[in-house]
C-alpha cells in the first residue's frame, strides 16, 4: 500500500478599500463575495470563508503549495475592482 503526501497552506487575506472609504454596501456585497469565490475556485484553490465590512473584506483560503500567492492576490484584486466598476455597483470609482 502506498501512502501519498498532502499539503495545504491556509492564508487569510485582507483587502481594504482605497482610503478606507466605506464603499462596499450591503446591497451588493454578496455578489462580490460570490465573484471572488469563483476566482479562487477557478484557480483550483479552496475558499473557506469570506466576509467583510464596508471598508474592507477578509477571506480565508486553503491553498495548494504549487499556487503562487502573489499571482492569486493580484488576480483577485484586479478582477474584483473591474467587476465592481464595470457593473457600476459603486457610485464612485472603486479601488
Amino acid at each position: 500500500m502506498s501512502v501519498g503526501t498532502y499539503s495545504q497552506i491556509y492564508i487569510q487575506t485582507v483587502f481594504a478599500v482605497k482610503g478606507r472609504e466605506s464603499l462596499i454596501v450591503h446591497e451588493w456585497e454578496e455578489r462580490l463575495y460570490e465573484y471572488i469565490t469563483g476566482i479562487i475556485r477557478n484557480k483550483e484553490q479552496k475558499m473557506l470563508a469570506i466576509n467583510g465590512m464596508p471598508d474592507h473584506l477578509h477571506f480565508l483560503i486553503g491553498m495548494r503549495p504549487s499556487c503562487c500567492l502573489l499571482d492569486l492576490v493580484r488576480e483577485v484584486k484586479r478582477a474584483s475592482n473591474d467587476f465592481i466598476n464595470e457593473k457600476k455597483l459603486s457610485k464612485f470609482k472603486f479601488s
